[in-house]
């Protein structure tokens, strides 16, 4: 079976949903009428201005580009993550977005050139669906890494002082709060593991089910997807939480938060 094309007017019918969300706002004073109307409009605008620009690259086929907007979806995501993330005692964006460059394209050229297969690596009909996802998902898991390591750091700052005035350094005395805040972030992506295919049918699967393929196919592309998102969830903690821990010491071993 073809996949069934979306029209606009059934694509605004859509909306529904998101209207019955704002009613129970109102009835319940939840005060989310602001963020659901923003959120739509932005779901609608990000989303259709992706598509366009997604239809010019993959017209142009040229790695330059391709790269660009990968570097430009980042760079969104460590903006978006500044945002949410509310500490502004320690400048976290700069080492977040270097980490995010970093590991996220590492696993994304692994991904498109070694495990699928892709030639060349950066083919944006692969390249970008499969870094948006890594983007995606290990977004969420480093925002959660860093609000756990900053509110622990600060929760257990006697502690923390303690092992510093003791002649620990910083790593050591905020060793137990690194481990925690990476399991913090990585803890999501393993649940998902855990239910996926039993729980829920995962995205990449539903879209490519939706589109016609074979079912087995999609299971194929859903595992790596799976495997890849735990392992950029991973590098992507880690070195953030690396980097910017040893922005919450100052040069004498103190303490900054």
């Amino acid at each position: 079976m073809d996949a069934v094309d979306i029209g606009f007017g059934r694509l605004l019918v859509s909306l529904l949903f998101v209207l019955g969300a704002g009613v129970a706002s109102v009835l319940y004073r939840l005060r989310l009428e602001r963020d659901l109307l923003v959120g739509t409009i932005r779901t609608f605008l990000q989303l259709f201005l992706m598509g366009y620009a997604l239809a010019l690259i993959f017209n142009l086929r040229r790695p330059l580009w391709v790269l660009l907007l990968f570097a430009a979806m980042i760079a969104f995501a460590a903006w978006t993550i500044r945002g949410r993330v509310k500490e502004r005692a320690v400048p976290f964006f700069r080492p977040t977005l270097a980490a995010m460059m970093a590991s996220y394209l590492v696993v994304t050229i692994v991904v498109t050139r070694v495990v699928v297969g892709v030639d060349p690596w950066w083919h944006p009909r692969y390249f970008i669906p499969l870094g948006g996802m890594v983007i995606g998902n290990s977004m969420n898991a480093i925002a959660l890494t860093l609000e756990r390591l900053f509110s622990d750091l600060r929760s257990r700052r006697d502690e923390v002082e303690m092992m510093l005035a003791l002649g620990a350094d910083h790593r050591e005395a905020s060793a137990g709060i690194f481990r925690n805040a990476l399991k913090a972030g990585m803890i999501p992506s393993i649940n998902a593991m855990m239910g996926v295919g039993v729980v829920f049918i995962p995205g990449m699967m539903t879209g490519q089910i939706l589109a016609g393929a074979d079912p087995l196919g999609a299971i194929r592309y859903q595992i790596v997807v799976m495997l890849m998102l735990v392992g950029s969830t991973a590098l992507g903690s880690l070195f953030v939480a690396h980097l910017v821990r040893k922005r919450c010491f100052g040069e004498a071993q103190n303490l900054l938060l």
